[in-house]
């Protein structure tokens, strides 16, 4: 008998799969048509998947071409199955694990509003420089900066803040494309 196929009393049993999840970004191209978002996110949630991060927007105007850019954590082979399964939507043209293909690069973007009076004020106005983050609105008590970068990058800032008197966060989500000279 398999050392990993243990008897569990039944004449029926099985192997436990452990595989690891990962986390992967995946491009898919779309026609931009009413509904198309609706039916990916459904595909989701339908299958109890979740959605780590989710931003689209037509990309191509001309041809009426959308990029919709999903995170997904998932093992190795529900992430095969959440592929083939966005392949096999009609509006989809292609679907790109940015991750598995791996010269890709990411960014985000974060509004964060942040109370700012005193001392913090300084401290406040200290850190948003080291982040390279753009105040975009300033009061006497607050600020709302624009922090873009990768998603690790805003949560380091998001932390750095929360001592200091943050009030909100807003979050675009993910985009990702591909390096080098060809296209999706």
């Amino acid at each position: 008998m398999n050392a990993h196929l243990q008897p569990t009393g039944s004449a029926y049993f099985l192997t436990q799969e452990t595989q690891q999840t990962e986390r992967h970004t995946l491009s898919v191209l779309v026609d931009n048509e009413p509904g198309i978002l609706a039916r990916v996110v459904g595909l989701f949630s339908a299958r109890g998947y979740n959605i780590e991060s989710l931003t689209v927007s037509e990309t191509e105007h001309g041809r009426r071409l959308s990029r919709i850019t999903v995170v997904v954590i998932a093992t190795p082979k529900t992430l095969v199955q959440i592929k083939l399964q966005l392949e096999r939507l009609v509006p989809v043209h292609r679907v790109h694990d940015l991750t598995a293909e791996g010269n890709y690069v990411e960014r985000e973007l974060a509004l964060i509003k942040v109370k700012g009076t005193g001392d913090h004020r300084a401290e406040t106005l200290r850190l948003a420089d080291a982040f390279r983050a753009h105040i975009i609105d300033a009061t006497v008590e607050s600020f709302v900066f624009e922090v873009t970068g990768k998603p690790d990058k805003i949560d380091s800032f998001i932390a750095l803040m929360t001592p200091l008197g943050l009030v909100e966060v807003v979050r675009t989500g993910l985009a990702a494309i591909g390096r080098g000279a060809e296209g999706m």
